[in-house]
C-alpha cells in the first residue's frame, strides 16, 4: 500500500509503506502512550470533575439534578461526536479531524471553566464531549489502518489498559486537585491536557489514511457506507453485542454505588474498594486477552464466553438477592465475574468489528462508539429504579443485558472455528 504512512516518534513496528504491520508485531510504545492518551479523554472527560459536584452546586447556587445534567451532556457528547468525526476522518483522513476535534476540545474546556451558570456548563460540556469523541473514535481508526489480526488485538489491549485505569484513577486526581483550587480548576487541569496531546498530535503523528482510500464523494457516500455497515449482519451482530455488553458494564457502574451503599450499608471507602477491584478485573483480563488468549482462542469464542459470564454473573445476582441473600461477601464475586467477562467481550468485539470494514474504519469506529456509550446511558439509571435500590433490580439489568447481547451474538456474528 502507497501514501502517507501514520507513524510517531520512535516507533518502529507500526504499519509500514507497504500496508498494515505483520499480525504479531507489537505497537510501538509512542503510538501506544499517544493514542491511549486520547482515549483517556472520555474517561478523564467524565469523571475528573465528580467529586467537585458538590462545590460546584453551592457555587452556582444551582440543584444537584441540574448539575447532573452536566454529565449527561458529556456523555451524548461522547456519543454523537463520534458520528461527526469517525465518518469525517474517512473522508479527509485522519490527522485534520483530530487535531480541529482536539483543538475545540480545549476550547470548550476553557468554556466549562469559566462558566457562570449551570446552563452554559451543560452547553460547554456537550461540546467537550462532542469534541473529545474525536480521539476516541480516531484512535479505534488508526488502529484499524495500522495493525492487522494479533497486532490489532494487542494494540486495542494497550488502549484498554489505559481506557480502564482512568476512570479507577480519575476521581482521585480530581479529589487530590480541590485540595489546591475549586471545580473550576479541575477544568483548567483538562484545557492543559486538551493543549498538550493537540501540541503532541501536531508534532508527532502522521497520517495513516492513504488518500486512495479516502471517501471524497461528500455526505451521500458516507451515508451510504454507514447503511452498507449497519447492513451487514455480522457486523451488526458484533456492534449490538458490543453495545449490550457495554450496557451490562454501566448497569453496574450506574448502579452499585447507590445500590450497595444503600442495601448493605458500606461506607463510601469501602465502596471505593469494590469498585477498584472489579476496575482491575476487567483491566487485567483485556490484557490477557490480548497478550495471550487471543493466540490460542478464537475471538468468537472468547466472546462467547464473556458474554457467558456477564449473563451468569446476573443470574447470581437476582438469586444471592431473593433466595439466598449471602450478603456482599457473595454480591462482589458476581460483580467480579461480570467486569471480567466484559475484557474478554469488549475488546474482541471491537477488533472483530472492525477487521470487517477496511474500508469504512472511521465510521465503523464510530458505530460501535454510538451503540456502546447510547446504550449505557439509556441502561445505567435502570439499575436503581424501584422505591428502594436493590441487587436484584441490578441483577436483573445485568441479565437483561448479557442475554440481549448473547442473542445479538448467537443470531448475527454466526461464531466462526476461527478467530
Amino acid at each position: 500500500m502507497t501514501g502517507p504512512t501514520t507513524e510517531t516518534t520512535g516507533s518502529t513496528s507500526d504499519r509500514t509503506a507497504d500496508g498494515p504491520a505483520p499480525a504479531g508485531a507489537p505497537p510501538g510504545r509512542a503510538t501506544v502512550a499517544l493514542l491511549g492518551s486520547l482515549v483517556a479523554l472520555g474517561p478523564l472527560t467524565t469523571d475528573l470533575y465528580l467529586p467537585a459536584i458538590p462545590g460546584l452546586t453551592r457555587d452556582l447556587g444551582s440543584t444537584a439534578p441540574a448539575v447532573q445534567l452536566t454529565l449527561t451532556g458529556s456523555l451524548f457528547g461522547l456519543a454523537i461526536g463520534q458520528l461527526v468525526f469517525g465518518p469525517l476522518s474517512d473522508r479527509l483522513g485522519r490527522r485534520r479531524p483530530l487535531l480541529a476535534g482536539m483543538v475545540l476540545y480545549t476550547l470548550s474546556t476553557l468554556i466549562c471553566a469559566f462558566a457562570g451558570s449551570v446552563g452554559v456548563l451543560v452547553a460547554g460540556r456537550f461540546l467537550q464531549g462532542l469534541s473529545g469523541a474525536a480521539g476516541l473514535v480516531i484512535a479505534r481508526a488508526i488502529a484499524r489502518d495500522r495493525f492487522e489480526g494479533v497486532a490489532m488485538v494487542r494494540f486495542m489491549a494497550s488502549l484498554g489498559l489505559i481506557s480502564g485505569l482512568a476512570p479507577i484513577f480519575a476521581p482521585a486526581v480530581g479529589a487530590q486537585l480541590l485540595r489546591f483550587t475549586d471545580w473550576r480548576g479541575a477544568f483548567l487541569a483538562l484545557v492543559v491536557f486538551g493543549a498538550v496531546i493537540t501540541a503532541w498530535v501536531l508534532l508527532t503523528l502522521r497520517e495513516s489514511l492513504p488518500p486512495e482510500l479516502r471517501h471524497g464523494d461528500g455526505l451521500g457516500t458516507t451515508l451510504r457506507a454507514i447503511g452498507g455497515l449497519l447492513g451487514d449482519r455480522r457486523f451488526a451482530g458484533y456492534v449490538l453485542t458490543s453495545s449490550f455488553s457495554f450496557g451490562a458494564l454501566f448497569a453496574y457502574v450506574g448502579g452499585s454505588s447507590v445500590v450497595l451503599q444503600s442495601e448493605y450499608q458500606i461506607s463510601p471507602q469501602t465502596y471505593s474498594l469494590v469498585f477498584a477491584v472489579n476496575s482491575l478485573a476487567v483491566v487485567g483480563f483485556s490484557q490477557l486477552n490480548g497478550r495471550v488468549l487471543v493466540q490460542r482462542v478464537p475471538m468468537d469464542r472468547l466472546m462467547l464466553i464473556g458474554v457467558g459470564a456477564a449473563a451468569l454473573a446476573g443470574v447470581v445476582l437476582i438469586l444471592f438477592a431473593t433466595v439466598w441473600p449471602v450478603g456482599l461477601a457473595g454480591v462482589w464475586p458476581a460483580l467480579f465475574l461480570l467486569m471480567a467477562g466484559m475484557g474478554l467481550v469488549l475488546p474482541n468485539s471491537s477488533v472483530q468489528a472492525l477487521t470487517m470494514a477496511p474500508h469504512a474504519a472511521g465510521s465503523a469506529s464510530a458505530l460501535i462508539g454510538v451503540g456502546t456509550f447510547s446504550c449505557g446511558a439509556l441502561v445505567a439509571p435502570l439499575s436503581s429504579l424501584g422505591d428502594r435500590p436493590s441487587v436484584a433490580v441490578l441483577g436483573a439489568v445485568v441479565a437483561g443485558c448479557a442475554a440481549v447481547a448473547l442473542a445479538a451474538f448467537l443470531l448475527l456474528c454466526r461464531p466462526r472455528t476461527k478467530g
